[in-house]
């Protein structure tokens, strides 16, 4: 059993994890759900928020109106500790199965040093941090997160860093994303926001997304994010049932090979004919794996301990509490002009 399908390169089957970075009333949220508005081509219930900002997203519950200026609902949960990685991942199952095209997670920083995050996980009550134990579970976080079947819309806040390492002379390292440090490395495309969402800066773009999310000035609208999906449209289309199926199954192989045969016998035949022996092999091979690494964890490996850097978390956090930008003015510039109109 090959554990690869090795296959001509043919651009299909996008899904994009977009991280928008930021202090808190950088206008993360409000610039994030604009963008998922015109991501799920203006049909707000295929839009999702999960929050785990104390209900903080209930703010938001008008921002999305169509052209005739009728307010579009979207769904929304919240997220309370403890904030695992397992439940994280829980999380975004649950919005999968409930139909959500374009998921807005507000905020992914707490996976990291919220109550129960991976902070908490690695400082287990031992005499030294089992970052192994946390980084492990927050893994399994991301193989959820970039599996899922749903576009991403990843919100993490932003303090100022600064580096001791020559503690005579501090150095201001600037705006940091808290999260895990290689997070931004998985992200499609990242945006450090800035003015309540006037101003962005590009961390990370596709050149083919340069002129969408790469220009630096002006909020992001719902226009962007339709500009965005007409560009993953242009890949070739895929069967959208096969599709939930594929990705259904890839972001629970971590759950081992018991869960991955359970959810194949789940699946009409013609779905498995469509999906074919091969991918099904290589997904039983991942969750194999899974299965062999926890019962070597099982023998007893506790008192292993990695002491790498961890994330990114600055040594003196400061949170400036500003107004929404969606409180500050009735509507950004340009944010009026139907992005749908041309549609119809």
């Amino acid at each position: 059993m090959g554990i690869l399908n090795i296959r001509p390169a043919v651009r299909e089957g996008a899904r994009l994890v977009i991280g928008l970075i930021g202090t808190s009333g950088s206008g993360k949220t409000f610039s994030a759900l604009q963008l998922a508005y015109g991501l799920a081509n203006g049909d707000g219930k295929k839009i999702g928020l999960l929050d785990t900002e104390n209900r903080r997203g209930s703010l938001y519950a008008d921002s999305l109106k169509n052209k005739e200026g009728q307010v579009q609902p979207f769904l929304i949960a919240d997220l309370y500790a403890p904030f695992s990685p397992a439940r994280y991942s829980q999380a975004i199952k649950e919005f999968q199965q409930a139909g959500v095209e374009v998921l807005v997670i507000d905020s992914g920083s707490h996976e990291w040093e919220g109550e129960g995050g991976c902070e908490d996980i690695a400082d287990d009550g031992g005499k030294v941090a089992n970052w192994k134990k946390a980084k492990r579970e927050h893994k399994r976080f991301m193989n959820t997160l970039l599996t899922c079947d749903m576009h991403i819309i990843l919100c993490l806040r932003a303090r100022e860093k600064t580096s001791f390492k020559d503690p005579k002379a501090p150095q201001s390292l600037g705006l940091q994303p808290i999260c895990e440090k290689n997070v931004p490395f998985e992200l499609t495309a990242s945006l450090m926001m800035h003015d309540q969402g006037l101003r962005q800066d590009v961390l990370k773009c596709p050149a083919d997304l340069q002129a969408i999310l790469g220009r630096g000035e002006g909020y992001l609208t719902p226009k962007d994010g339709l500009n965005i999906r007409r560009w993953v449209d242009g890949a070739k289309q895929l069967d959208p049932e096969v599709e939930r199926a594929r990705n259904t199954i890839l972001s629970i192989t971590g759950d081992g090979l018991a869960a991955v045969n359970a959810q194949w016998e789940t699946l009409p035949a013609k779905i498995k004919k469509a999906l074919g022996q091969q991918f099904i092999d290589m997904a039983r091979s991942s969750a194999e794996e899974f299965d062999r690494q926890a019962a070597e964890r099982g023998q007893g490996d506790d008192g292993d301990i990695d002491l790498s850097s961890g994330g990114f978390n600055p040594l003196a956090p400061v949170e400036r509490e500003t107004v929404p930008a969606h409180q500050q003015q009735a509507a950004p510039a340009g944010a009026s002009d139907d992005p749908f109109a041309d549609e119809e």
